[in-house]
């Protein structure tokens, strides 16, 4: 078995995901380690906030240092010197997200997408197999299909054609992934799993369609594709219960780049086992932080925040925050952290990032015991 679901609590569920790497309690949330590296944080320091897997970025280590290089090295856990569980993303919202900015930097095509290389402008053609080999090379535990996302203003045509497409990928991509897995002489304990993504934008039918599709292919999880908020920016509650329940009960529910405290609990709450962003570390460069409240299980606020920056904490002699056994908080007080970031002394930017991590996997243990 991939996914134990250990209990359940309504919708939601706790369970024991199996890696090649380890098992992982769900739910667990992932730092985004973008270029090899959660950014101006130590692998020592990651373990000791409680981080478990992490998500590593195909299409940048694509990029930069290079496939090539990669191989010699012996893959991304060598490089970064990590030895716990990887996932990595397929390249393709990336590449998706520069093309729509810009259509100058490529096309998508039914072979795959074509963009430019922001680097050197160089050419390049992303298709299902070489986003498979790339995550291969990598070395990574955990690896994503290539799909077509689509901005949530498209029109539902635009949407059930990527939806089509979505899964015509798929199929290549696990036709791929079986080849790869005989040629590289791996067996069902030490390959990666394959995670599908279920798109379809704002219409149920196409959120439906998409599952079907990507259950039929065989996954071994399946993750919730496209923002998940509307055009206002309000969350989408209905739309992630209902993919959610589009996904067979016994696989892991990835949330792609789902991350704040409020809706990753919005998404435990209707089924969802994995979560991943950048919100923790990048919020807490910018002097944002996350302080712990009543709990989850209260069902009251369980956070707070504080701008460090504001005049306020400059002679603030308490921790961070008083309930918290990270580094940051039994070593310094707000008016140090608050200096660090007055003076631009990168110390702080890394105390803060380090406390907001811990406070997500605080919020993660929370959650595996309701």
């Amino acid at each position: 078995m991939i996914f134990d679901i250990v209990q359940k609590n309504n919708l939601s569920r706790t369970g024991i995901l199996h890696t090649c790497k380890g098992d992982l309690p769900t739910p667990f949330f992932m730092p985004d380690a973008t270029r090899a590296s959660v950014r101006g944080l130590t692998v020592e320091q990651l373990k000791t906030v409680g981080v478990l897997p992490m998500v590593v970025n195909t299409y940048h280590l694509y990029l930069q240092p290079g496939m090539d290089f990669m191989q010699k090295v012996g893959g991304v856990h060598a490089f970064m010197q990590w030895d716990g569980p990887l996932l990595s993303d397929s390249g393709g919202y990336q590449v998706y997200s520069l093309i729509h900015k810009n259509a100058k930097m490529g096309e998508i095509t039914e072979e795959g997408a074509i963009f430019k290389s922001v680097l050197d402008g160089s050419r390049h053609l992303l298709t299902p197999e070489k986003a498979i080999q790339i995550q291969f090379d990598l070395g990574v535990d955990m690896m994503v299909l290539l799909d077509d996302p689509r901005p949530n203003n498209s029109s539902q045509d635009v949407f059930a054609a990527a939806v089509r497409r979505t899964v015509r990928w798929a199929q290549r991509c696990r036709d791929e992934f079986d080849r790869q897995i005989v040629a590289r002489g791996l067996t069902d304990a030490t390959r990666p799993l394959l995670f599908g993504v279920v798109q379809g934008g704002p219409f149920f039918d196409l959120r439906q369609e998409c599952a079907e599709g990507l259950i039929a292919v065989g996954c071994d999880g399946y993750s919730f594709g496209g923002r998940h908020v509307d055009m206002e920016g309000n969350f989408m509650e209905e739309m992630i219960a209902k993919t959610a329940s589009y996904i067979p009960e016994g696989a892991p529910r990835f949330a792609l780049g789902i991350g704040t405290p409020e809706d990753i609990v919005r998404c435990h709450n209707v089924g969802w086992d994995m979560f991943d962003c950048v919100i923790p570390t990048r919020e807490g460069r910018h002097g944002r932080l996350f302080i712990w409240e009543d709990g989850v299980k209260s069902g009251n606020t369980f956070y707070s925040t504080i701008n460090i920056g504001n005049a306020q904490y400059r002679e603030d002699f308490t921790p961070i925050d008083p309930t918290c056994d990270c580094y940051t908080c039994t070593t310094y007080t707000r008016a140090y952290i608050q200096h660090l970031f007055r003076v631009k002394e990168p110390l702080g930017a890394q105390m803060a990032a380090l406390h907001n991590l811990r406070y997500f996997m605080r919020l993660m243990e929370d959650l595996r015991r309701v």
